[in-house]
């Protein structure tokens, strides 16, 4: 029989391992986050040494397209270089409480930026001062061939390195230690603020997916760009006619509330030649959607599509293609109906 005792040993000797391995790669991390840390500081100090401190001294820009331009950049760099303090210090726990309550800033930063570099772009283009300051501070051997454009997204993508250091502290903190609470507050703090960014991006990129889809159409009668519309999927489809005429080959913009058809304009058009004339608008919240079998020969696929007062045939020889839109159809209709 095992001596009782001898298991009650290798019994504790297996959660001192695991404490030391937690220890171990919760030691590597924070290490890592650190240095890391020292970097991104650097990148920020050329920003804020080199452009705000100085164009704020100088007065080549209003103090008002200043803040457009930079946003909460230097309070930013303050919350990090208290983290860092911190972090030199081994005072992990107070320092991600102290860091978490600044998180925020990330968030306004994130607002601000599409607007940041509009407001950069304009001032460029019509500052004569202005260009000739950021290409002599650019020159600059500490910068190393970066421009400024190339910094200023640095905090978001900093952000989501948080999230993963953050993450890996956790798992390797003991549960019953004292830090283990603040960091699962750290842990919490940075995803809500990472939500809150992925959605500030996601909103930017269909604003820009409306807009390209706007140009693309010949005229200005179908209004693309829609508060609450979002932007899914395009491509071409073949519409098979009710009668026996020949396929029609369309291009079909999906959005959330409706589908566009759209053929293109005559290649010799001296100014619409690279558009597209929309050629029907279907609104999605009547729409039912259904794949028919039996025509393809397993080649491709045809799907039906039916409206109060029309009825659509759409074909396509690739099965893969005419899967991805049943789904994204499917999905779209299903979304607005609940």
């Amino acid at each position: 029989m095992s001596d009782p005792s001898l298991l009650f040993i290798a019994g504790a000797n297996t959660v001192e391992d695991q404490r030391a391995r937690w220890e171990r790669k919760r030691s590597r991390t924070a290490k890592e986050l650190l240095e890391t840390e020292h970097r991104y500081l650097e990148q920020l100090d050329l920003v804020v040494t080199y452009f705000v401190t100085i164009l704020k001294a100088k007065g080549t820009l209003k103090p008002a397209v200043l803040e457009t331009i930079f946003g909460p950049l230097e309070s930013i760099y303050s919350a990090s270089h208290v983290l860092s303090f911190h972090l030199e210090r081994g005072n992990l726990g107070p320092g991600l409480e102290s860091f978490c309550q600044n998180l925020d800033l990330y968030g306004h930063y994130a607002e601000n930026l599409e607007q940041a570099n509009k407001t950069l772009k304009e001032q460029l283009k019509k500052n004569k001062s202005f260009r000739r300051f950021k290409k002599l501070q650019e020159s600059r051997p500490q910068f190393q061939g970066r421009e400024l454009e190339d910094l200023l997204p640095l905090p978001l993508q900093r952000l989501h390195q948080y999230k993963h250091f953050f993450r890996d502290l956790l798992e390797n903190t003991c549960p019953d230690s004292a830090e283990h609470l603040k960091l699962a507050k750290a842990v919490k703090s940075i995803s809500e603020i990472s939500q809150w960014v992925q959605g500030i991006t996601e909103k930017r990129e269909n604003s820009l997916q409306l807009l390209r889809v706007q140009k693309l159409l010949k005229g200005q009668k179908t209004q693309v760009f829609t508060p609450g519309r979002w932007y899914i999927r395009e491509g071409w489809l073949l519409v098979v006619p009710s009668k026996g005429e020949e396929l029609k080959r369309r291009m079909f913009f999906l959005f959330s509330d409706i589908l566009i058809a759209a053929k293109p304009c005559h290649p010799l058009h001296p100014l619409n030649s690279h558009k597209l004339a929309c050629q029907a608008v279907y609104p999605l919240h009547q729409c039912t959607v259904d794949k028919v079998f039996g025509h393809t020969r397993s080649q491709g696929g045809l799907l039906s599509l039916s409206f109060p007062n029309k009825a659509l045939l759409l074909m396509s020889s690739d099965q893969q293609d005419i899967n991805d839109w049943y789904r994204s159809l499917t999905a779209a209709v299903r979304q607005l109906k609940a």
